[in-house]
């Protein structure tokens, strides 16, 4: 009985949507995406093999170096918030574009009074040597504890989520300094804190 000869069909696949689709996809994630802000201080963290990434959201980062804090709170709608309950506490009232501007700034460290001359400043003048003298955490005008709580007011506002706090030192840092950033948390009974680090290979 003689064979059945199947027909044979191209093999030619039609790539133009899907490079289409690849195309749409590239263009959403850059301008969704969002650029990794210049830290103010670059401090050397110590090494340690925990294993956890530092959480995106709901988040304030403390850094810590050469005897300064400087402070950053997740989120711009949160940062918004945060520096208008600030301003309500010092009695500062700052304008909707300088609450725009602070809620894509990162990390800073300046005191609060400083805060609308630091605003109008470009991003390169804000990070030249001597601009961020720190946030003063003296026990007569503890700033840090105000900004702490008011973005956790912020956060849970908005998030309707608790904040973190990671804790971002240098490995050379003094005692003395980490342990007020400590007190400060400990006096709002924030007492779990994350410490961050470097990644370390762990030992076989």
């Amino acid at each position: 009985m003689p064979r059945i000869k199947v027909k044979r069909t191209s093999t030619v696949t039609d790539m133009t949507a899907m490079c289409d689709v690849a195309a749409l996809l590239l263009t959403f994630f850059i301008l969704t995406a969002t650029a990794r802000q210049p830290e103010p201080l670059a401090v050397s963290t110590p090494s340690s093999t925990y294993e956890f990434k530092v959480p995106a959201e709901n988040n304030a980062i403390l850094t810590i170096g050469q005897g300064k804090v400087f402070f950053e709170v997740a989120g711009q709608k949160v940062r918004a918030r945060t520096l208008e309950l600030m301003g309500q506490q010092y009695k500062i009232s700052f304008t909707p574009e300088e609450i725009k501007k602070f809620s894509v700034v990162g990390t800073f460290g300046v005191p609060v009074s400083s805060l609308k001359s630091f605003l109008a400043m470009s991003g390169a003048d804000r990070m030249k040597p001597g601009v961020q003298t720190g946030i003063p955490t003296d026990s007569t005008d503890n700033q840090l504890n105000a900004w702490v709580l008011h973005a956790r007011t912020a956060t849970a506002e908005i998030n309707q989520q608790p904040m973190r706090v990671s804790i971002k030192g240098d490995s050379k840092e003094e005692y003395p300094v980490v342990k007020k950033i400590v007190d400060v948390l400990q006096k709002q009974k924030v007492n779990k804190f994350l410490l961050v680090t470097n990644a370390e290979a762990r030992k076989k």
